[in-house]
């Protein structure tokens, strides 16, 4: 999941995910989002562009990746970006997905025109994703195409752990993500962001299923099944990456997949 609009011109992503499909056919896909201030602007020094300009850049730099995957020589004449004769040297065989992250409705409909896959993540208004979700349609629909052939992709944010303390705790790595749009869009300085973050620590939690239960995980995590969610991403918080994933892949991920059966 990146952002190739600022720190990342297109044409070198198509060039990197060209060779990462062909070394992996058929497993590899390109996600791709509208960026966020902290991680663009101070490797360029840039001035952060607002949201339509973000969305704009994404939509041209989607088409740019996309012909260069295509076509042997690429000239290319956008608001942002050019190319004359540009070519890249390992084209996938087999095309590689370009999944569109989205927040809000118009980056949802561009998900829905020129996306093979949809991705949002957890933990906020239920009604968001029967919207996004309703966006993403209406885009497929402008643009002639069948929205049932996007893949819905999520990130489920989970912090489990037999120790339910242990779990509580380790969402305060990141805290940040319970901070309001408001009040982190546009920072650029991760020492800011830190600082924010650490005044939100008691609401840090908020967007992550807390549990010891296996069955309660589940249990939460199947509202996202019912709205459709095929590809499910699951984010663990801790700085013990390896004792979330022992505990996870052993307590919870079974009963998951049987769930998930059901709505295959």
């Amino acid at each position: 999941m990146l952002t190739p609009t600022l720190r990342y011109h297109p044409s070198v992503i198509a060039q990197a995910f060209a060779t990462l499909g062909e070394l992996n056919p058929g497993r590899v896909y390109l996600g791709v989002g509208t960026g966020e201030a902290m991680n663009e602007t101070p490797a360029t020094g840039d001035v952060f562009p607002d949201r339509k300009e973000r969305r704009m850049r994404l939509a041209e730099a989607i088409e740019l990746i996309s012909l260069l995957w295509r076509e042997e020589r690429v000239d290319f004449e956008g608001e942002y970006y050019r190319t004359s004769r540009a070519t890249i040297y390992d084209r996938p065989q087999v095309p590689v997905p370009i999944y569109v992250a989205a927040s809000g409705p118009l980056a949802a409909k561009l998900a829905g025109r020129v996306g093979d896959g949809f991705i949002c993540t957890s933990g906020k208004n239920p009604q968001l994703y029967l919207d996004l979700l309703e966006k993403v349609e209406e885009g497929a629909a402008l643009a002639g195409r069948d929205a049932s052939q996007i893949r819905r992709n999520i990130e489920i944010k989970v912090a489990y752990d037999r120790d339910r303390d242990y779990a509580m705790e380790s969402c305060n790595w990141w805290a940040a993500l319970a901070l309001k749009p408001e009040q982190k869009e546009g920072i650029e300085d991760p020492i800011e962001m830190e600082r924010l973050a650490d005044a939100n620590l008691e609401n840090a939690h908020t967007r992550f299923i807390v549990s010891d239960d296996p069955q309660e995980v589940v249990a939460r995590i199947e509202p996202y099944l019912e709205l459709g969610f095929q590809d499910l991403v699951v984010h663990g918080p801790g700085n013990d990456q390896r004792r979330f994933l022992e505990q996870f892949t052993t307590d919870v991920l079974p009963l998951l997949r049987k769930r998930a059966d059901d709505y295959a």
